[in-house]
């Protein structure tokens, strides 16, 4: 009797430990849990802020009885001082210059990717991944300035005469070189991502290497793909002082990559650093300029995203 008392009494403490340690758990979990909720609301709310905060200021801008939707849409020639607001003569050199950006950045940062998660040895991948991933460390002024007495030095060899000294070309081939690094890690994360066996599969079937990692480990990576590429045209669109330096300093509604022009973000910069009155057109200018930016890259990454979900869609 006194053996079976104590095995009881011995069952009943590990059970009521067990019991303990499961809503120590439970709890922690919860605390976990309501944190990242939390933190998902959070980042919510700063962005209607931020939405608020364009809009309300922006609004300023368009009460203005100077200015209407058709001069801001269907105009291109930008002075908000002289009664001139034709946001086209920015829109067109953010577009230019990101699309050089991403035009250099998505087959050299892909090709990056696919040759670190494919091809590279451990030795080799341990080694070029971080000093690829020292570009997204330097400050991009030094990428402006490069660009402005590097790479135009050299187009102007090139192209002779017809580049102008501030140009677009310059500050699109600088930034792809910029986000190059976002978009090989990204893009190599999420290629070292896919199962091993869908490789072992293709590779049983008779596939070589290269139909593999072209035919069935990109396809499968496809969507982290994609959000990279996203983030690296909101990180274009977004650039600021390599623009700023290299591009140009005047709005110049142009889509040669040769001339100069100034972005909105270049154009943000400038401005912003003079002195302006509140409420002033030049001062609400700013964030109707800014409020143009976000829509933009808002629908820059819609588009990003229906062309992936296109996409994945062949492959299912």
């Amino acid at each position: 009797m006194k053996e079976e008392t104590l095995k009881l009494k011995v069952m009943e403490t590990q059970n009521f430990r067990q019991v303990d340690l499961k809503k120590k758990f439970r709890v922690g979990e919860s605390v976990i849990q309501t944190l990242l909720f939390l933190a998902g609301i959070l980042s919510i709310i700063i962005t209607i802020a931020i939405v608020y905060e364009l809009g309300k200021e922006a609004m300023l801008f368009f009460t203005n009885p100077d200015v209407t939707l058709g001069k801001f849409l269907g105009t291109t020639k930008w002075q908000p001082g002289i009664g001139q607001y034709g946001i086209w003569a920015l829109v067109s050199a953010t577009l230019v210059t990101s699309f050089i950006a991403i035009l250099i950045s998505v087959p050299l940062g892909l090709a990056a990717a696919v040759y670190l998660s494919e091809y590279a040895s451990i030795r080799a991948r341990s080694t070029l991944k971080p000093i690829l991933e020292i570009l997204a460390g330097i400050p991009t002024v030094v990428y402006g300035y490069f660009a402005l007495l590097f790479i135009t030095p050299i187009l102007k060899g090139i192209f002779g005469d017809n580049i102008q000294v501030y140009n677009m070309l310059s500050a699109g081939l600088v930034m792809g070189i910029m986000i190059l690094p976002l978009i090989s890690s990204m893009s190599e994360d999420a290629l070292s991502a896919v199962p091993r066996s869908l490789r072992e599969a293709a590779y049983a079937m008779g596939a070589t290497k290269v139909e593999t990692s072209m035919q069935v480990v990109v396809p499968a990576a496809l969507s982290g793909i994609g959000a990279a590429v996203i983030v690296g045209v909101s990180r274009a669109v977004g650039e600021t002082m390599i623009v700023a330096v290299a591009a140009g300093s005047g709005p110049n509604f142009s889509f040669n990559p040769l001339e100069a022009a100034e972005t909105m973000t270049g154009h943000i910069a400038r401005i912003s650093g003079g002195d302006l009155s509140y409420n002033s057109i030049d001062y609400t200018s700013l964030f109707a300029i800014a409020l143009m930016l976000f829509l933009v890259t808002l629908v820059l990454n819609l588009i990003s995203q229906w062309v992936v979900n296109r996409f994945r869609e062949q492959y299912e």
